[in-house]
């Protein structure tokens, strides 16, 4: 189906619009450490309800997430980064030593199909509710080979964006492959990856990475990063053997294209800093702080 093509209605995670406006808020103010009554201000709803809201959505108060977003939070998790990435390449990938949470298996398309733009390759894809908004999923026969985000702004009073651009930044990674719209075949994925209660190592999720030879290494690498934790692109090029290469890796971590599962989202600046995020630095952020929601578990 073309890019610009009409596609089936669905309904998107219509929470995530408040989720957003309250996290952009939070991300704005939370220096001065805004009240219940300003966020919920600012998220056009009672403070009743952006209370209820947000616990549902991340298991976390908005004034717990306020403490787990700032920035000294985002520095912590780096400070312990090396040490991080070190335990994951010494314990490995498999048996009780697992660190992945969504215990991903995963395999990588011969260099001849990357070159191929995806030529001859099959992939089915569908729009999907995710606790971030509508995501676009792509499969192969062999697994999982994108998640990407649809994504709307106004311009001059026009809404652009939506899921025909979504599809299209999927498509112009591998021009030449067939795609089918088919959301009965993608809609398993979505309910794995969104569910924790699914995540299970005697079952993985099985992911094609579709890239050049020093994307998938990175991607790889990027794997190995555990959940409510993050690195830097210095550390990446570092356990690739590249420590000069950050710059290479920071590309290579922006043309991921398995969001939230491979998770790019994970890696920050040097400083601490969130810094640029391919869908996006409020889906960043909102990525970040529900997992901070699952490791926390119940928070006050």
């Amino acid at each position: 189906m073309p890019a610009g093509a009409d596609f089936p209605s669905t309904a998107p995670g219509s929470d995530y619009d408040t989720v957003r406006r309250i996290l952009a808020f939070i991300t704005e103010t939370w220096r001065e450490q805004p009240t219940i009554e300003a966020i919920s201000e600012a998220a056009g709803a009672t403070p009743t309800d952006v209370h209820h809201l947000f616990r549902r959505w991340c298991g976390l108060t908005p004034k717990a997430f306020l403490q787990a977003i700032t920035l000294d939070h985002a520095k912590g998790l780096l400070g312990a980064s090396a040490s991080i990435l070190d335990t994951a390449y010494e314990v490995g990938l498999s048996g009780p030593g697992r660190l992945h949470d969504l215990f991903v298996t995963h395999e990588a398309m011969s260099p001849g199909e990357w070159k191929a733009g995806g030529g001859g390759l099959r992939l089915s894809y569908g729009f999907h509710a995710s606790p971030f908004g509508e995501a676009l999923i792509v499969a192969t026969d062999r697994g999982l080979a994108g998640l990407g985000w649809v994504s709307t702004s106004v311009d001059g009073g026009k809404v652009v964006g939506g899921r025909a651009e979504a599809l299209a930044d999927m498509m112009r990674r591998w021009p030449h492959a067939d795609y089918h719209y088919d959301p009965m075949a993608t809609k398993p994925y979505a309910a794995r990856i969104f569910d924790p209660a699914a995540w299970s190592a005697e079952t993985p999720l099985r992911v094609v990475l579709i890239g050049t030879d020093f994307e998938v290494r990175v991607w790889e690498t990027l794997l190995r990063i555990p959940v409510g934790c993050a690195t830097t692109y210095g550390d990446v090029a570092s356990h690739i053997g590249k420590p000069s290469a950050a710059r290479a890796v920071g590309m290579a971590v922006g043309k991921n294209p398995i969001s939230f599962v491979v998770p790019c989202h994970r890696v920050i600046g040097k400083s601490g800093a969130l810094t640029g995020y391919h869908w996006g630095l409020t889906r960043k952020r909102a990525i970040l702080g529900w997992e901070a929601g699952q490791t926390a578990g119940v928070a006050g």
